[in-house]
């Protein structure tokens, strides 16, 4: 479909942090936006105060007549949302335009200059950080996949004449095989994903094709030490960053001061010192490293660099600083691979030397609690206080014999617990926490605030 045909958009999963960026680009090109979505959100009180009609019950009834007619309405659905969906069913019968998310995203990315970010975990602090820095000088567009503490949004509308658009590029059903950029970041390609993949090589596969879409005369940007050798298009430039001399691009003197990194970049073109990063976490300097190389590559300046290392304040959900007081600090993140939990632990360790950590975990998804049982039970074993809460399924149905306990089974802190999510603010009024963090990619976030507030009482 032609999106310039387009008069209106629905959207089945409006509510999620990918759909709902495309929710609100449709209302900046001003044609009407409905959808549908299983629980209000933050998100997506945040559209309907925007002027979008979003209703939570699975029923055509309430669906706005103008949107149940076929010509002209484009249907956007994510692959989260069950095939049996009862809205989604109706569109499929009723020959309706359908598209997935990500193919929309690919037709709006193929009119520019397309920046992607891809990664099993890193790309949306990276990509977030990369629209920032551009934005402080050459001006860009953004779809994010996390809401930037800067922009206030996912989405970012400020291009300045270059065309240029940053993209978080999301490996989960392959999604980011619709793009073909002028510039890609890779951070990660562990696996993940594993109930669309199968294995971890067919995760690198993907990865491999993800890079070989890059246009001629491109750029990639990659973890120098990532075990993954990309398939190139002719006259690709090669940019590789991490913590040794081995990378084009490294920090030397690192320093913490107040909890963030100051440092020099080492970059194929000299030294850069005297950069601070806004936001604490090792895993972030890395991320910054990245998003770095990448905005060198494209003509950022270094006093534009320096000012945009500075004035980053992050991303919600990724190493968030919701409470802070005498007694406790508390951090949320959106961790949920075994590798992003050890990452984030071992950052709040370095911020906080010496302190008692306590972290509560929602595993998120059968699938991925059985295939990475091992890897989580080793990860949770950092914390000094590991609570762990039900699975959330997702679009996912029970597997039989997998649960929170298969990974406590497997872990040797003898300091872990489990409890429903529903008894976890009573643990906190009733237990000492020093540094507390809340991890997962469920519906943990939905404590946040409930959780800042006991621990705010706590402190009177």
């Amino acid at each position: 479909m032609n999106l310039a045909e387009v008069k209106r958009v629905y959207f089945v999963g409006i509510g999620g942090i990918g759909m709902s960026a495309l929710a609100r680009y449709f209302m900046h090109k001003g044609l009407p936006v409905a959808g549908y979505d299983r629980v209000a959100s933050d998100i997506t009180r945040s559209l309907e105060q925007q002027g979008s009609h979003i209703h939570y019950t699975d029923s055509i009834s309430s669906i706005p007549p103008e949107f149940l007619n076929s010509q002209g309405t484009l249907v956007i659905y994510t692959p989260a949302v069950p095939p049996t969906h009862t809205e989604l069913s109706y569109f499929r019968a009723n020959g309706f335009n359908l598209m997935k998310r990500a193919q929309v995203l690919g037709l709006i990315a193929s009119g520019y200059r397309t920046l992607a970010v891809a990664g099993t975990h890193g790309k949306t602090t990276t990509s977030t950080l990369l629209a920032h820095l551009l934005s402080t000088e050459l001006g860009c567009d953004a779809f994010l996949g996390g809401i930037s503490r800067n922009f206030e949004s996912n989405l970012v509308l400020a291009d300045r004449g270059n065309n240029l658009m940053v993209v978080e590029a999301d490996e989960y059903d392959r999604s980011f095989l619709q793009l073909y950029p002028e510039l890609a970041i890779i951070t990660s390609v562990d696996a993940d994903h594993l109930d669309i993949y199968g294995t971890h090589e067919a995760v690198i596969d993907a990865f491999r094709q993800f890079t070989s879409q890059i246009k001629p005369n491109g750029t990639l940007v990659v973890k120098q030490e990532l075990a993954f050798q990309p398939r190139l298009d002719s006259g690709v430039k090669l940019l590789t960053y991490g913590f040794t001399p081995e990378c084009d691009y490294y920090p030397i003197n690192i320093r913490i001061d107040n909890g963030l990194y100051g440092f020099t970049l080492v970059t194929p073109n000299g030294s850069i010192e005297n950069l601070e990063l806004g936001v604490p976490g090792r895993y972030n300097l890395e991320n910054a490293i990245a998003a770095s190389a990448a905005a060198l590559a494209l003509g950022l300046s270094v006093q534009a660099l320096s000012k945009g290392l500075r004035t980053f304040r992050g991303v919600q959900r990724r190493f968030d600083v919701r409470f802070r007081g005498a007694k406790s600090i508390y951090i949320d993140d959106y961790a949920h691979h075994p590798k992003e939990i050890e990452a984030l632990i071992r950052s709040v360790r370095d911020v906080f030397p010496c302190r008692h950590i306590t972290g509560i975990f929602q595993p998120h998804l059968y699938s991925r609690t059985r295939d990475f049982a091992d890897g989580f039970a080793a990860a949770l074993d950092m914390l000094d206080q590991a609570v762990i809460t039900e699975i959330y399924p997702a679009r996912e149905l029970p597997i039989e014999g997998v649960s929170s306990a298969t990974i406590i089974g497997l872990m040797q802190n003898p300091n872990v617990l489990f409890l429903q999510k529903m008894q976890i603010l009573a643990w906190l009024k009733d237990n000492k926490v020093d540094v507390l963090l809340t991890m997962g990619a469920g519906d943990i976030d939905r404590l946040v605030n409930d959780i800042a507030a006991v621990l705010a009482e706590k402190e009177k």
